[in-house]
């Protein structure tokens, strides 16, 4: 731990590790920051600002009771050992305290910003509350700015991504992601703002960046004065700035490095291949015990490591019943809401636990905390979490219904969470559903498990296998997809919802194929396992064969290859390890039997590949002095996982 340093001597706050120093002066706290190097490199970014990073409007006190407090912390189950430097200050009735962390490794350094006290006014209109500034003299950088997009029951494309080149009167953007190069030094910087998708976040002053020359601030900190607690600390957005080299695969490795320290990413507890039977849409119709049990068997078959029972498997009725009279209002004016469904269930869930246990198949379960006064019974929902793990042994929840309309459900929504993750060791992984309502999105609260992405359904015609692989793939280059959860459907369900002459119609494609598109994420089986096809088993050899390589693919940075998805295209994957890694390669309906792909870091260097799954042939080649190299699949919808290994002196 004693490569993460943090001192403050003479006025001068310096925080460092083996990759990234920051400078600050110290101003009784309030910030300002002078200088970020690039310790890989040597470049340093000088910063020329005359103001505090942090500015509130409304609250122009003079900064007192400057405190600085370094606490080193150990590796738990799911965050890294880490140096976690607290910066306090206060500006008059308000405090402000910035809590750094400092990962060994990593070329960035993440901020958590709290506030406590009182101040009047709005952080969210004009000017907003500003949480980062970098003040980098200059007139040549350019400035990319990547804004998301989640509710994904209504949106098709999750990703856009907006060039800029800052000018004398100020520019806004709009995104969690911003990306800064230096047009004339192979030298970059990205800020990533923690925090839900733009357009949901809580008091937004409607941009996250203010840029102008010479000065790029991240803005809106999630609340306004009426929020703060005089006597409690409460967490707003925060902020993570980065150092790397000024290109593009710079850029996101070094984003990469820093997500990969947000959850310690543990084999046994997080890589699953999960079955939810909900996407064949018989809701809460067929879940009981025997329902459950030949479930279990089936997905013991295919290769299923994880079964989750969705909504009905509990005795209160939701409003996503298929039954009338159902709601998610009131739940805990019932003590009995969260039990086992008494007909469904009558001996409890015990019998599916101990069948689940004998197959090795991990039961999970849904769970729709209740948003009551703003999620008021929080402490309730965590201990109906903490009690079914330490009753039954699940572990794995996914979280649905969410809608954070305040800072009070924000606040109440994480402590739940944190009181499952510290009851339970930091053994519970959360399934958190952004298919709906005001959430969190990509880059907030993924320190507790993995993201449910999207509903897709053949009954309404809007599962495409293509689509699916579009929203990872445009994701993938700024998330990391094995966090993220991604379906493959029952493709023989509901033909006739789909244009008879439609050759990307979901019967149309290989059932093999579906389930490839989700090797680079999670897979989620999302169809009811006792409704497939005969033919459907098929698939359970390539199951086992990727559960071979799934960690492995994981461990590495995973970036998108080839061309956008669009149905039609040549388009893959690469997992980037040292020296070594893995190529998903995907002919999409086309009738090119080979397509060149550009390969990230492997220019000119000599490769062998080994076919592990798929329909692709083991070679050896020498990759072209701009990452290009040559697949061949035999016919459309066809795929290859390959196992590459750089050659040495080649």
């Amino acid at each position: 731990m004693n490569v993460c340093r943090a001192t403050l001597d003479r006025g001068v706050l310096t925080l460092q590790n083996d990759r990234i120093r920051r400078v600050y002066a110290w101003n009784e706290g309030h910030l300002l920051s002078q200088q970020i190097v690039d310790r890989a490199s040597g470049h340093a970014w000088d910063l020329a600002g005359q103001e505090p990073d942090c500015a509130f409007p409304g609250v122009g006190a003079e900064p007192t009771n400057g405190d600085l407090v370094v606490m080193p912390l150990p590796a738990s189950a799911y965050r890294p050992a880490h140096l976690q430097v607290d910066v306090t200050t206060h500006l008059g009735d308000l405090q402000v305290r910035r809590r750094f962390r400092l990962y060994p490794g990593c070329p960035a350094i993440a901020c958590d910003l709290y506030l406590r006290g009182r101040a009047a006014g709005t952080w969210s209109g004009d000017p907003p509350a500003v949480m980062e500034r970098l003040c980098i003299p200059g007139r040549h950088l350019r400035l990319d700015c990547v804004q998301f997009y989640d509710i994904t029951d209504r949106r098709n494309t999750l990703v856009a991504r907006h060039a800029v080149l800052p000018y004398r009167h100020e520019g806004r953007l709009s995104g969690n992601l911003l990306l800064v190069r230096d047009v004339f030094a192979d030298s970059g910087l990205f800020v990533l703002k923690e925090a839900p998708c733009s357009d949901v976040q809580l008091a937004w002053p409607g941009c996250d960046f203010c840029h102008r020359l010479g000065e790029i601030k991240v803005v809106g900190v999630g609340l306004d004065p009426s929020d703060l607690e005089e006597d409690e600390w409460t967490r707003c957005y925060g902020f993570v700035t980065g150092v790397a080299s000024g290109s593009e695969y710079g850029l996101l490795s070094a984003l990469r490095s820093y997500q990969e320290n947000v959850r310690l990413h543990k084999p046994g507890r997080d890589e699953m291949i999960l079955l939810n039977t909900w996407g064949d849409r018989g809701q809460d119709t067929k879940i009981r015990e025997s329902f459950a049990l030949a479930e279990l068997e089936i997905a013991a078959q295919l290769g299923i490591t994880h079964f989750q029972l969705d909504d009905g498997w509990q005795a209160g009725r939701s409003s996503n019943s298929a039954f009338a009279d159902g709601s998610l209002e009131h739940i805990w004016e019932r003590d009995d809401y969260w039990l086992p469904h008494p007909e469904r269930f009558p001996d409890g869930l015990g019998p599916v636990v101990r069948r689940s246990k004998e197959l090795g198949v991990e039961l999970c379960l849904w769970y729709n905390p209740s948003k009551d006064d703003s999620y008021a019974h929080w402490q309730d929902d965590a201990n109906t979490l903490i009690g079914l793990y330490r009753q039954c042994g699940i572990r794995t929840f996914k979280i649905d219904g969410v809608v954070i309309p305040d800072k009070r459900a924000d606040r109440n929504l994480r402590a739940m969470l944190e009181q499952v993750m510290e009851a339970t060791g930091g053994e519970a992984v959360f399934n958190l559903d952004v298919t709906a309502g005001r959430r969190w999105g990509y880059h907030y609260g993924n320190e507790y498990g993995n993201i449910f992405l999207e509903n897709r359904y053949t009954d309404w015609s809007n599962y495409y296998p293509h689509w699916t692989l579009r929203n990872l793939w445009m994701l993938s280059r700024y998330v990391p997809p094995q966090n993220l959860q991604i379906e493959f459907l029952n493709k023989w369900r509901n033909p006739g919802n789909y244009p008879a002459d439609d050759p990307l119609s979901p019967h149309r494609v290989p059932f093999e194929y579906c389930f490839a598109i989700t090797m680079a994420a999670q897979p989620l089986a999302w169809f009811e396992a006792t409704g497939l096809p005969e033919e459907a088993f098929d698939v359970a050899p390539l199951i086992h064969k990727y559960r071979a390589h799934q960690e492995q693919i994981h461990s590495g940075q995973i970036l998108p290859i080839g061309q956008e998805p669009s149905g039609t295209s040549w388009t893959g994957f690469q997992s980037i390890g040292e020296n070594c890694g893995y190529l998903l390669i995907y002919r999409e309906w086309n009738d090119r039997g080979s397509a060149r792909f550009r390969l990230w870091q492997l220019a000119g260097k000599a490769v062998r590949l080994a076919c592990v799954a798929g329909r692709g042939a083991g070679f050896t080649d020498v990759v072209d002095a701009h990452g290009g190299l040559t697949f061949r699949l035999p016919e459309p919808f066809t795929f290859a996982l390959y196992r590459y290994q750089v050659l040495e002196g080649r």
